[in-house]
């Protein structure tokens, strides 16, 4: 690398997954986790945009929980009562118009009355999920919420480097400024991207420089280096 790169953020360890690069944008939904069982509520749930985290921090909380992982629509009160009374439970991606109103409600009461904990991920926040069940309304406003906010540059920064650096691809400081200023603020579009130009440069068997992310930003792969 003509500049070494280097991390500016903190490296949270994750259980048999990539480290968490933690900064001020997901601290307060790091913070729940870590503050497991000290959980001042039976049911948590962490919001943020899609690729933020909320999977991976959903994941670090099952491992030290033992919890049973469900997708939000797939849950039912059958499966509360062969599953969930003997572990903590975690609900994936809740989204409006998707929320079996009946099983979590009732899935609210089974932790309360067996001093179980739930964990919840969503994209918007629990008012928007469009419930009409009155009961289950009352439940989500006890709800402990923890919001992961869109990334600053520090973390779109952080999360460019290392996806270079686990690829074994060698970029120069330059290339990340380049893709900063250009990018939008999505820490998948990132991932993604970054897969798009480790797979053109395979194919192309070129260097990472920043002409040629210039052209796969584009949507362009042909053309000399500049």
């Amino acid at each position: 690398m003509a500049r070494q790169l280097t991390f500016d953020l903190a490296l949270r360890p994750a259980f048999d997954r990539d480290d968490f690069l933690v900064a001020p944008s997901n601290q307060q939904a790091v913070a729940l986790v870590d503050q497991w069982p000290r959980w001042t509520a039976p049911v948590a749930l962490i919001v943020g945009p899609p690729g933020s985290g909320k999977t991976h921090l959903a994941h670090v909380w099952q491992r030290r929980t033992g919890a049973i992982i469900l997708p939000m629509s797939e849950l039912t009160v059958d499966c509360l009562a062969q599953q969930f009374l003997n572990n903590a439970l975690v609900l994936e991606d809740a989204a409006p118009g998707q929320v079996p109103e009946k099983a979590l409600f009732h899935a609210f009461n089974v932790a309360r009355q067996n001093s179980k904990e739930i964990l919840i991920t969503s994209a918007v926040r629990a008012d928007l999920w469009n419930v009409r069940l009155p009961d289950l309304t009352s439940r989500l406003k006890t709800l402990t919420i923890a919001e992961i906010q869109p990334p600053d540059d520090a973390l779109l920064r952080g999360v460019l480097v290392k996806n270079f650096m686990d690829r074994q691809l060698s970029v120069d400081e330059g290339v990340i400024a380049f893709m900063l200023s250009r990018m939008s603020r999505s820490l998948a579009e990132a991932r993604s991207l970054i897969a798009r130009i480790d797979a053109e440069a395979l194919e192309q068997g070129a260097e990472v420089t920043r002409s040629f992310v210039s052209r796969v930003m584009r949507g362009a792969t042909t053309g000399e280096e500049e």
